[in-house]
């Protein structure tokens, strides 16, 4: 299963775009920063995710401002064929 959730703060978003194919797609990247608890100890989690929108969820993303709290959905590949960076693709998006 490949099944990503993630909240944060938006820390940089591009301008909408379309695919070749015509589909709307909006990119933006968020800032991630929490406690967890790893085996009994808290641990400080700090982390940017580039996130990807297309279609319907791209015109709904579109509404983010930079500083936008919000909680995301999706699952995560790599950037391109070549490429080893991730990038969360997002099916859910919540802003707070």
């Amino acid at each position: 299963m490949n099944k990503l959730l993630l909240s944060g703060e938006v820390v940089q978003i591009e301008p909408l775009r379309y695919t070749p194919a015509g589909l709307p797609l909006l990119s933006f990247v968020v800032r991630h920063a929490s406690e967890q608890l790893e085996a009994g100890i808290k641990r400080k989690v700090e982390c940017e995710m580039a996130v990807v929108a297309i279609g319907d969820i791209a015109k709904q993303a579109q509404n983010i401002q930079l500083s936008s709290q919000v909680k995301l959905a999706g699952f995560i590949a790599k950037r391109s064929l070549k490429s080893t960076q991730l990038v969360l693709h997002l099916n859910a998006l919540e802003i707070i």
